[in-house]
């Protein structure tokens, strides 16, 4: 015959506080429960409220059997000590005990349920010195329900003791709570939660390693019993062998820290390709999308407190082992970059969390990210502007736009763009003294390139663009700044009445929006530095550049239609026609820009024909 095998108990139901003594974390609650039972002090109603896992259904049998042991001897009251010898005692926790009823409201909602509860109230205990209640769940009863418990809960029996427990107290009636005592359960600090499962695996002999621990107990987010379940699981994991950082990341879908490392000091350098690569490369290793931005977040708020406290995480295992590579991160990015990528980094967790592809997210959240990281904060830009100089005169020449950014074929918009500077503080960047505005010392090389002076600014320079010389020159610039829609507007439905420098009158066509003029003048200042008066006129104006560039290419379609060598080839081809016309400088090889303007003696026509 075959002994049958004990069954396994779970490390939650295993290490399951029986008294007082042994809840961790909840010392308030503990004390005020003690002394109301050394005193007689006695409530007829508890709710217990908190998170999942942190002891709230254990504190309402704990509370059960110290109001109904009678001791070793038989003779005893109720103490803050159950023996856990006694009948009542050995039955509460079997969950046997006639006189200790639970109910879980999350299945028994209705008012028949609560009636027959009441009915059961009027009756004297069978054999203990209490009958409790204990429901679970509480706040998933039905109003109905709640309202055939207030009369009973108000003016219960004398030996009659009601614990309700509950995750979402503000579901509970106020009615309801008006007539219990109220324990507020806390979440379990992580230093609580590390002690006390590093008792747990000695007592169990499983070797764990300090990392793992600290990672387990910040797993568990407050949770016992979340982290008594993980724990269980990487036992399983590891079989008969120590319990290893590496393996507690694989199992909880962690990245590894170097890692969040290395994609953080990427992604504030502003690489986002870098970045994205780095993500997919640990999303492939088994990381989870959405636990890596929760680490990133995590990273940012350690580098924050090192930043203000170098102190920060001292006695944390594993705040200790990340302060050599936090500390240069602490010191080369200022507080409110960091304060921006903890922001952002929030934001993006709530995105991944809704979105329907986490990854793609998660990519999403590191390329704003990325994007950000090389601009300055407002603070400094505030100040860079309130220290710049005078904005030159309306009437001052402007040079060319090819003389101002000294490169062949750049527009003057997109020369007069400051170079990108990062968060760590290096890479090209102007060169300014002190109270001056911002300046470059530029000389062309030989390639026609521009040569600028570069030197880390001690804090970020406003650089303003070149002032536009026509409203073409204003359209490039919208192109410039990525304001398509405006530019599309500009293009396409505006009439330019009047031109001059800081001043443009023009006819709207009734598909431009209404506040074009006044969007059109808020962001030439802002960009130029000058300031532009933009009003809207009744007088016809000129074509919109959309109609000019139309017009253009019509006219060169005829030109080259009528050409002999292309008459030829469309009379050859029947069916042949042209698909583009482009225009190309002679000396200078194929340009980059169209030409708008009319045709120079010097330039040659390419022409691309499409046939049959």
């Amino acid at each position: 015959m075959t002994e049958t095998a004990t069954p396994y108990r779970v490390l939650a139901r295993k290490y399951r506080p029986q008294t007082f003594a042994e809840v961790i974390g909840q010392e308030a609650m503990v004390r005020t429960l003690s002394n109301a039972i050394d005193s007689g002090r006695i409530a007829h109603a508890f709710i217990l409220t908190g998170v999942r896992g942190v002891g709230k259904t254990t504190t309402a049998r704990i509370i059960a059997r110290a109001l109904n042991c009678v001791g070793a001897d038989g003779g005893g009251g109720p103490t803050v000590s159950p023996c856990g010898t006694c009948d009542h005692c050995r039955s509460i926790a079997e969950d046997r005990h006639v006189d200790v009823i639970e109910m879980d409201a999350a299945s028994r909602t209705g008012i028949d349920d609560i009636r027959e509860l009441t009915d059961g109230v009027r009756y004297r205990p069978v054999s203990a010195r209490y009958k409790v209640y204990i429901i679970d769940e509480v706040h998933m009863l039905s109003k109905p329900a709640f309202n055939a418990l207030l009369k009973t809960l108000e003016e219960p029996p004398p030996d009659v003791k009601f614990v309700f427990a509950t995750t979402e107290i503000h579901k509970v009636p106020v009615t309801v709570l008006s007539r219990c005592q109220r324990f507020s359960l806390r979440r379990v600090p992580v230093e609580q939660l590390i002690a006390h499962y590093k008792g747990i695996a000695e007592t169990e002999r499983v070797a764990i390693e300090p990392a793992a621990l600290g990672l387990l107990a910040r797993a568990a987010d407050g949770s016992v019993r979340d982290g008594l379940s993980l724990l269980d699981q990487a036992i399983a994991l590891a079989a008969d062998t120590t319990i290893t950082e590496p393996a507690m990341r694989d199992m909880l879908g962690i990245a590894d820290r170097g890692l969040v490392f290395d994609l953080f000091e990427t992604v504030m350098r502003g690489d986002a390709a870098g970045a994205l690569q780095q993500l997919e490369e640990m999303h492939q290793g088994g990381a989870d999308p959405l636990m890596v931005l929760q680490e990133l977040l995590d990273l940012s708020h350690f580098v924050t407190r090192l930043k203000l406290v170098p102190q920060a995480g001292t006695g944390d295992p594993m705040a200790e082992g990340d302060r050599d590579r936090a500390a240069p991160l602490a010191a080369a990015l200022s507080l409110p970059v960091l304060a921006r990528a903890w922001q952002m980094l929030l934001k993006g967790i709530e995105e991944v969390q809704a979105a329907p592809i986490p990854a793609q997210a998660a990519e999403m959240v590191l390329v704003r990210l990325a994007y950000v990281a090389d601009l300055p904060a407002p603070a400094d830009l505030v100040r860079a502007l309130q220290n710049a100089p005078s904005p030159p005169s309306p009437s001052a020449p402007s040079p060319p736009p090819g003389e101002r950014a000294g490169v062949r074929g750049q527009s003057a918009a997109e020369a007069a763009l400051p170079s990108p500077s990062h968060a760590f503080g290096v890479g090209p960047s102007l060169s300014r003294g002190a109270g001056e505005g911002p300046t470059a010392s530029a000389e062309p090389t030989t390639a026609g390139s521009l040569a600028v002076a570069t030197q880390p600014l001690a804090a970020p320079v406003a650089a303003f663009g070149p002032v536009p010389r026509d409203f073409a020159e204003v359209v490039a610039l919208f192109d410039v700044h990525r304001e398509a829609l405006l530019r599309s507007h500009l293009w396409s439905h505006v009439h330019l009445v009047a031109f001059e420098a800081g001043r443009i009158e023009f006819r709207p066509e009734p598909a431009a929006p209404r506040d074009l003029a006044n969007r059109l003048g808020q962001l030439l200042t802002e960009w130029t530095g000058q300031r532009w008066v933009v009003a809207v006129s009744q007088g016809e104006g000129e074509a919109t550049l959309a109609e000019q560039a139309e017009r253009r290419d019509g006219e060169l379609r005829n030109a080259v239609a009528a050409h002999p060598l292309v008459r030829a080839v469309l009379d050859t081809f029947p069916g042949a026609t042209i698909a583009a016309v482009r225009e190309r400088d002679a000396a200078a090889g194929p340009g980059v820009d169209e030409i708008a303007g009319g045709a120079d003696p010097g330039d040659e026509t390419a022409i691309e024909e499409d046939g049959s």
